[in-house]
C-alpha cells in the first residue's frame, strides 16, 4: 500500500508535535491525486497541519475481475472490510483505522496521531463519515466533499456492497452506510461539514445529501451541509472549497 504525507514547515521544529488531516479519495484515485490536485498543502502549511493520503484500495494482486470496471475492485475499496472470500484483501477500513495510524505513529515522530480529523471526496467522503460515526471519539473533526451519503440505496454503493460483503443480508449493509449511521448515532458529536456541488452530475442518482441532512435531523446532531451552486464533483469543485475544510479542521485541532 502506497501513501503519501504532507509535513508543513512546522515539521522542522525540534519539538514538534503535528495534527494529522486524513484524506480519503474517491474512486479511480490513488493517493497521489489529491496531492497534485487540491492546493491543500497551501492551507495545511499555514495551519502547521499534517495532510495524509492513503490509497483507495489493494493494488497489483491479480485478483480476477478487479481491474473490469472503474467503480468496484481496483481504484474503489469503498473502504469497508470485504467479507466475500474473492475480495479478502480488500481491507480498507482496518487499513484506514489501525494499520495505517500504527505505521505513521512508529516511522513519524512528528506526527500526533492522537490528534486528528478527517475528511473525503465521494467514496472517500463516504468513508470519512462511516469510520468517523463508527468509532465515537476518534477524530475532532469531519467533513467531506460530494460524499455518498447513502449507498444502500444508490447505484454505486450497491454495486460495491454486493461485491464486498455479499448480497444475501442486506441489513448488513446499512453498518457501512453514513444516512443509516447518523439517524442512530448516540455518541459524542464532532464538527461536520458537507459541500456537494448543485451541477454535480452524481447528485440525485448517487450521492443524496438529503439522506444525511434528514438522518442528521432525527439525531439531534449538528451538521453544515451546503449546495454550491454551479460546482461539478471534480477536483476544481474540491480546489475551490479546500481551505474552508482546511480551516474547519484547524478550528478543531488547534484549539
Amino acid at each position: 500500500m502506497n501513501f503519501t504525507v504532507y509535513f508543513p514547515p512546522a515539521a522542522e521544529a525540534a519539538d514538534a508535535k503535528l495534527p494529522v488531516l486524513f484524506y480519503l479519495s474517491g474512486l479511480t484515485c490513488t493517493d497521489e491525486n489529491v496531492i497534485q490536485k487540491s492546493g491543500a498543502q497551501r492551507a495545511c502549511a499555514a495551519k502547521g497541519i499534517a495532510f495524509v493520503a492513503p490509497d483507495t484500495s489493494p493494488r497489483g494482486l491479480g485478483v480476477e475481475g478487479e481491474a473490469e470496471s472503474w467503480d468496484f475492485g481496483v481504484g474503489a475499496g469503498f473502504y469497508i472490510n470485504a467479507t466475500v472470500d474473492k475480495w479478502k484483501n480488500w481491507r480498507m477500513y482496518d487499513y484506514i483505522t489501525k494499520e495505517l495510524p500504527e505505521l505513521l505513529a512508529a516511522h513519524f515522530p512528528t506526527l500526533d496521531t492522537s490528534n486528528t480529523a478527517i475528511m473525503g471526496h465521494s467514496m472517500g467522503g463516504h468513508g470519512a463519515l462511516t469510520i468517523a460515526l463508527k468509532n465515537p471519539g476518534a477524530f475532532k473533526s469531519v467533513s467531506a466533499l460530494a460524499p455518498i451519503c447513502n449507498p444502500v440505496n444508490v447505484p454505486w454503493g450497491q454495486k460495491a456492497f454486493a461485491g464486498y460483503l455479499g448480497d444475501s443480508d442486506k441489513e448488513a449493509w446499512k453498518q457501512h452506510d453514513a444516512s443509516e449511521l447518523l439517524a442512530s448515532y448516540t455518541g459524542p458529536k464532532f464538527p461536520l461539514l458537507v459541500d456537494t456541488g448543485t451541477s454535480d452530475p452524481f447528485l440525485t442518482r448517487e450521492l443524496r445529501p438529503e439522506a444525511l441532512e434528514a438522518a442528521a435531523e432525527k439525531a439531534g446532531f449538528p451538521i453544515t451541509s451546503r449546495l454550491q451552486d454551479g460546482y461539478d464533483h471534480s477536483y476544481f469543485f474540491i480546489a475551490s472549497f479546500i481551505e474552508d475544510h482546511i480551516e474547519h479542521h484547524a478550528k478543531a485541532l488547534l484549539g
